[in-house]
């Protein structure tokens, strides 16, 4: 596994338990720090999944208009959790960093989503992040 591939899912674990326990991002980033500086092996990862999480709390509002405005028949609040956390990590790839192209952004959320989420999840994510890519 890429150290991209681990810093994604890190960056959408410490979103969803941001999201899940209701405590803000930067208390479960703090604890990631610390768990990462006493790891040296999750340094190369750690880097780029801060980067993703700072991106998206920075970018929060217009992530999360990108995201409603191109769910069709659905809020992000019916959305389960994880799904939400996996399209805002992806939805940043995309629309903020140019390094990253959108089809790679959107392959590796669909691997999460398949990975950690329901069976349809994996197909709505891919929709959803293909029409954000495209506007």
């Amino acid at each position: 596994m890429s150290a991209r591939t681990k810093a994604r899912k890190r960056a959408v674990d410490m979103l969803y338990a941001a999201d899940v326990r209701g405590v803000p991002v930067s208390d479960i980033v703090m604890a990631e720090a610390l768990r990462a500086a006493s790891e040296p092996e999750r340094e190369s990862s750690w880097l780029y999944a801060r980067d993703i999480v700072d991106g998206v709390v920075e970018n929060l509002a217009e992530i999360d208009q990108a995201i409603s405005s191109n769910a069709r028949g659905w809020t992000l609040e019916r959305m389960p959790a994880v799904d939400r956390a996996i399209l805002r990590c992806a939805a940043w790839e995309i629309m903020f960093n140019p390094d990253i192209p959108a089809g790679v952004a959107t392959s590796e959320a669909v691997a999460l989503a398949s990975e950690l989420s329901t069976e349809e999840s994996s197909g709505f994510v891919n929709g959803l992040l293909s029409t954000i890519a495209n506007t």
